[in-house]
């Protein structure tokens, strides 16, 4: 029977809820709820299967990897923690889990437009300060339907047409940047140029991979693009956007705000100016975090991990 040790269990199994037994049927599974550099290196020992969590696996790491290591599994989407070259120079595959949090994330994108459109975070933070101007005069805060107005989506995948179909019943109009997707036949949904998209948006909402093109593509030039009452969301990865330009954009007034579930530093520092802002929304990276999703993902891993012990690789990354 194949080894597998999953090196970070924490980052998923927090609560200590998940059920494993998927893993624990296929494998001999050991876990451990966090691993350092020095911790990894012992603990793929005699290792067949390495299951991660957003755990930063690179070059130095896996050049030091035995050759019993054949396989690496992400337990998520996002695969950019792994030196996936550097694994292909050991032979060892690299496979992620691309669908298990489609939905939720997609739900997560809209729960922060629909809260930035009544300005619920500010009416709180405003009660909690003791001001309860909304109830005794006019309302002090924006509060606008979401229906009828534009919403840009940056990355056209699972999650991106997800956050689709929701946006479409919600009645917004639709407008999408992805250079690598195709229309798939919704007459309701319009692909246009990136720089179209900033302009023409009254929300933006990323979907699309972290990778070499796409660090950064939010910034203090294409922050010019976009109409001063417009909103950006991104639920995807932090350093999408350059987290200095977004602050500026805010702080000046040439954005309306922002719905942040990812941040370019996770965890963000303590003092990090958009703790404090009223018209941003801080969500510590839970898009994917619902129990369903969690327990979806162990059972998908499990199944990555079925599919290479009997030679036939799925979701591999770096072939």
């Amino acid at each position: 029977m194949k080894k597998a040790v999953f090196l970070n269990s924490a980052k998923l199994d927090f609560d200590q809820k998940l059920n494993y037994s998927f893993l624990s049927d296929i494998t001999e599974f050991t876990k451990y709820e966090d691993s350092t550099d020095e911790q990894i290196l012992e603990r793929v020992q005699g290792q067949n299967i390495v299951i991660t969590k957003e755990l930063p696996v690179g070059r130095d790491l896996i050049s030091k990897f035995p050759e019993s290591v054949e396989i690496i599994c992400e337990a998520g989407t996002g695969y950019n923690n792994i030196d996936i070259e550097a694994a292909r120079e050991k032979n060892i595959a690299v496979c992620n889990v691309p669908s298990y949090s489609t939905d939720a994330v997609a739900h997560m994108a809209i729960t922060l437009i629909l809260n930035l459109s009544a300005s619920l975070i500010q009416q709180q933070n405003m009660l909690q300060r003791g001001n309860f101007d909304n109830f005794t005069k006019a309302l002090q805060v924006p509060h606008f339907e979401v229906t009828g107005k534009t919403l840009g989506v940056i990355g056209a995948g699972a999650i991106g047409r997800a956050t689709i179909k929701v946006a479409l019943a919600l009645g917004m109009n639709i407008i999408v940047f992805d250079p690598f997707a195709k229309p798939w036949g919704e007459s309701a949904v319009q692909f246009v140029s990136l720089e179209e998209l900033l302009k023409q948006s009254d929300f933006i909402t990323i979907h699309c991979p972290l990778m070499p093109s796409t660090k950064h593509l939010i910034n203090k030039e294409t922050l010019k693009l976009i109409k001063p009452s417009a909103y950006i969301v991104n639920t995807s990865r932090g350093a999408i956007i350059n987290e200095a330009d977004l602050i500026e954009a805010l702080k000046t007034g040439k954005l309306a705000g922002a719905g942040l579930d990812v941040q370019e530093t996770e965890p963000p520092a303590l003092d990090n100016p958009l703790f404090f802002m009223d018209n941003v929304i801080m969500t510590p990276h839970i898009g994917w975090r619902r129990f369903e999703s969690r327990q979806r993902l162990v059972e998908l891993t499990a199944a990555n991990i079925t599919a290479f012990i009997n030679g036939k690789e799925i979701n591999v990354v770096n072939k």
